[in-house]
């Protein structure tokens, strides 16, 4: 009974899977543009209600420039956007992009990313979650999941399975190792991948994201193992940026034999 339920609810998903991301990942895509360009928007205006905003004008001009001269290089439907790229006052060492065209950086970033390149690696790579529509495929596979569990705790109810309970704690925890946290590893690593290629043909020196992860990796970790963890550790970072550093300079290098480099100065 169980295995036709959860092949059944797998079944249920494959018919969705009906998208590809920009590396060739199957995905599942429930929402719209429309749905998520919308979440997108409140939850930016959410935090701008909740953070204060920087007011240093150059450090504020500083990140436009990095920001735009990246999104500049972006699909169609992206660079169509009109963006709106705001510096926060707080000491994450973070910046993020969401649908609907929003970016937010922090200051404590600009303490870790060191000139322009460093900085274009993590706003890159921001922007390449909302390229490759991870947003809303974390939505779709949640979901997903909750559709699974549903039908899972109602199967087990109709033929009265014992330990109902502890069985759906059980693979609840399952579907979060085995799906939700290995999706957001896919992401991260996807994002460094696309984030790479958009530094590049930018004209930001795409070695520069090593270094910008390694300075990361000095900070310290939770300890986390990376099987339990949502992002993949610095050094595996490093290791694969490392592997595509190659086709990114052959990027960067055409872009700086035919146009100028960005010139975003602090």
């Amino acid at each position: 009974m169980l295995k036709k339920l959860f092949v059944t609810s797998a079944c249920i998903l494959l018919m969705a899977a009906c998208a590809q991301s920009p590396t060739g990942r199957r995905q599942i895509m429930l929402f719209s543009d429309a749905e998520l360009g919308k979440m997108g928007a409140q939850t930016f205006e959410a935090m701008k209600a909740e953070t204060p905003l920087a007011k240093d004008v150059e450090l504020n001009r500083y990140v436009k420039c990095v920001a735009n001269s990246l999104l500049a290089v972006t699909p169609d439907n992206l660079r169509a956007q009109s963006w709106e790229v705001v510096l926060f006052d707080a000491d994450q060492v973070n910046a993020f992009a969401l649908p609907g065209g929003k970016i937010g950086v922090y200051t404590g970033l600009l303490k870790v990313a060191q000139n322009q390149e460093q900085l274009a690696a993590v706003v890159g790579h921001e922007i390449a979650h909302v390229i490759a529509g991870h947003s809303n495929e974390r939505l779709s596979s949640n979901q997903g999941i909750q559709t699974i569990l549903a039908l899972g705790d109602a199967g087990m109810k109709a033929y009265g399975v014992k330990y109902q309970q502890e069985l759906m704690t059980a693979f609840g925890l399952g579907a979060q190792l085995g799906v939700a946290l290995p999706f957001s590893r896919a992401h991260e690593t996807e994002s460094d991948i696309i984030g790479l290629e958009l530094m590049a043909k930018a004209g930001f020196e795409p070695r520069q994201a090593v270094n910008l992860w390694q300075n990361m990796a000095a900070l310290g970790g939770s300890g986390t193992p990376e099987f339990m963890s949502t992002h993949p550790l610095p050094e595996t970072r490093i290791k694969e940026l490392r592997e595509k550093l190659p086709a990114a300079m052959k990027l960067y290098n055409e872009r700086k034999a035919g146009s100028a480099l960005p010139q975003c100065k602090r």
